[in-house]
């Protein structure tokens, strides 16, 4: 394949025209090693890493980083890793997606500031995908992303354990006492035996499948477990073609359009996935200026049968979601009902329709098939009424179905705090009928809106065997996560949206199949209530996290700061002395 012709890289490294910057850039680079020949003009490939130790899941990334550079070089290109800011979902405090955005500018000038060509993203962690996607769309190089894929199975007393879902039932567990101390460590210790993320379809399992769906991956990319060897080949085969996408000028724009959005959504929708997505695809959207909102959502994920039964939808775990074939049959099954936009391109230059066509699923039950699937309209349910003007989100596969359709008295939290401290209170006015709500937790509230919607349940209740309420916040929950659980209610509390009007005893209706979420009272009443309502806010003293409360979008538009929406392109004032 022929050279691409003026690459980025050249006017760091080549330049004709300005030789001492050529000498300086150039000469510091050999500081490292790097020989002559490397610089004659061959395509720099930056590599995006967000290996840390403080974040587990992507502390494998320096040995997946090694088999990309050999891609690289095999292709003749050469590759310079870089590090960027790495939000740990499992350590961060206060939310990991509070410094989501800020890891997306720290990648995007990264990329623009170097001597980059193209770039390979290493991602994995919840928030580490979408911000390493966000940034890289700001820029609009070509970009190829490679997922660090889910850790092996969890195993606890003979049976699997999955990743956050087991961790919500064995907390529910515990606290009705039914096990001890002990057994929630042995579990802990079993859950977590190998590298890589969250074995559930959580939101890094599911935001791997979004980057495959897109066509932003090769094929195969969400499910091939972390310490499986084809997940190091699919590593070196990622290095050896982002070479050939700078030599072929495809970049990120080219790739992800708006049919391969409702590509990935119909997709989310088949896999079971993630709530989150919600929120991210919009934000990755919004960077390469494409219109993606939740009319989108309703569209394109409307009657899509859920297939994947994985928990916490279902009953399987990501390893025997990629023995049984993986993603590539979700969508080969989705293709066979003309559901999906198969001329869409890929990063490997192929269509998605040439990509998985040919698919073979070797477990019907883990894949069901599109006849008999696991829930017949599963996806993401949108919701409006008086108090999600904006919209509210609810995942039907993750809930139940007895409270689809509900009518029941709210109690309501108007903090986290407040929730911690009065949820196990005896004297709780509450029962398994009751709507539970919690206000204050969205992008400004919180700030970051945290994962606390799905709140646990009063101590009493549990003791009775009861595992599911409604609840209704506006702030989000973990993918691994279960439940009746209403999110992203639209405008947040803290903005003064109408979900700040809500009291205790208030009646609310949900009827999920009408997509209907309405508090029964008077809208005078509740105008009066909103009107009159204070927020409780975060005590921030400045820094980024005070930028962000100032320049946060509310959670249908992605919750990305304001100021960064859109291109800025991959031109760069060139550095002189």
């Amino acid at each position: 394949m022929a050279k691409k012709k003026n690459l980025r890289s050249s006017e760091w490294f080549n330049s004709k025209n300005h030789k001492r910057d050529t000498f300086l850039h150039r000469g510091w680079m050999r500081n490292q090693g790097h020989p002559q020949h490397l610089f004659d003009g061959r395509p720099v490939i930056g590599i995006c890493n967000t290996w840390s130790e403080l974040t587990p899941c992507n502390g494998h990334f320096r040995e997946i980083s090694d088999y990309v550079k050999k891609g690289v070089y095999e292709a003749g290109g050469f590759p310079l890793e870089f590090p960027v800011f790495s939000a740990s979902e499992s350590n961060l405090r206060p939310t990991a997606m509070l410094f989501r955005n800020l890891a997306s500018m720290d990648v995007e000038e990264a990329i623009r500031g170097n001597p980059i060509d193209g770039v390979v993203l290493l991602m994995g962690c919840d928030k580490t995908t979408p911000s390493l996607l966000m940034g890289a769309g700001s820029v609009d190089l070509p970009t190829i992303g490679v997922s660090g894929g889910p850790m092996l199975n969890g195993q606890y007393q003979g049976n699997t354990i999955g990743s956050g879902t087991g961790v919500w039932k064995l907390d529910a567990d515990l606290t009705a006492g039914i096990i001890s101390e002990n057994d929630f460590i042995d579990a802990e210790i079993s859950m977590s035996r190998s590298k890589g993320n969250c074995m559930t379809m959580g939101t890094a399992s599911t935001m791997g499948s979004m980057v495959e769906a897109l066509g932003m991956s090769l094929p195969g990319n969400a499910a091939i477990p972390a310490v499986d060897s084809r997940r190091y080949s699919l590593a070196f085969m990622s290095g050896k073609r982002i070479v050939e996408m700078v030599n072929e000028d495809l970049k990120m724009s080219k790739i992800i359009t708006k049919k391969s959005f409702e590509n990935a959504i119909k997709v989310n929708g088949a896999i079971g996935g993630s709530t989150n997505a919600v929120i991210h695809l919009a934000a990755i959207a919004g960077r390469l200026e494409i219109d993606i909102g939740l009319s989108d959502w309703e569209k394109s994920g409307k009657n899509i049968p859920t297939l994947v039964n994985l928990q916490p939808s279902g009953k399987y775990l990501m390893e025997d979601f990629y023995y049984a074939g993986g993603l590539p049959v979700v969508i080969k099954r989705l293709l066979e009902k003309k559901i999906l936009h198969e001329q869409c391109i890929t990063v490997n230059g192929k269509t998605i329709f040439e990509n998985n066509i040919d698919a073979k699923c070797w477990n019907d039950d883990v894949i069901k098939k599109y006849e008999t699937p696991l829930v017949e309209n599963g996806g993401i349910k949108i919701l409006r009424g008086n108090i999600a003007p904006d919209g509210a989100i609810i995942k039907p596969s993750a809930a139940s179905p007895e409270l689809m359709k509900h009518k029941g008295k709210a109690v309501v939290f108007e903090s986290v705090e407040e929730l911690h401290n009065k949820i196990d209170n005896p004297n709780l006015d509450v029962d398994e009928n009751s709507i539970l709500v919690l206000k204050n937790c969205g992008p400004k509230g919180y700030p970051g809106m945290a994962e606390v919607g799905n709140m646990r349940l009063p101590q009493k209740l549990l003791k009775k065997g009861i595992r599911d309420m409604i609840r209704i916040s506006d702030a989000r929950m973990s993918g691994t996560a279960y439940g009746t659980v209403i999110l992203h209610t639209s405008p947040e509390t803290a903005v003064k949206g109408p979900l700040a009007a809500v009291q205790n005893g208030d009646i609310i209706e949900l009827d999920v199949e009408r997509g209907v979420l309405n508090l029964l009272v008077d809208e005078k009443i509740i105008k009066k209530r909103v009107d009159s309502y204070k927020p409780v806010l975060p005590d921030i003293k400045g820094g980024y996290q005070k930028m962000y409360v100032d320049h946060v979008m509310q959670a249908d538009k992605g919750a990305d700061l304001d100021f960064l929406v859109g291109k800025r392109g991959d031109k760069v004032k060139r550095y002189s002395h």
